[in-house]
């Protein structure tokens, strides 16, 4: 499966989980290691990197700026092998609301 694939099947369960919020697909080439997606519910905001296998390359600063957005709020990388249970953490962590 291809990274974008992957990613557009992220996004379609993000909305069938979370209908009212709003998904953002960040520019990489904007700023780099910026992660792929924000997504906005209510006063919460979570980013995910999006990596097609748990084994795929990180772009210098995705670790950066990953981590940090994490201590903000909620980041994470999302990848095949970790996507229910990094799906399910998001969805506890937009319930806290």
């Amino acid at each position: 499966m291809l990274e974008r694939d992957f990613q557009a099947s992220v996004i379609k369960e993000l909305k069938a989980r979370f209908p009212e919020c709003i998904i953002l697909k960040n520019d990489p080439s904007y700023k780099q290691g910026i992660p792929d997606l924000i997504i906005l519910l209510e006063d919460r905001w979570a980013t995910l990197e999006c990596k097609k296998s748990r084994r795929s390359a990180h772009q210098p600063n995705q670790d950066y700026y990953v981590d940090l957005m994490n201590e903000m709020s909620f980041s994470s990388f999302l990848y095949p092998e970790n996507r229910q249970e990094v799906l399910d953490d998001l969805e506890r962590f937009f319930k806290e609301i």
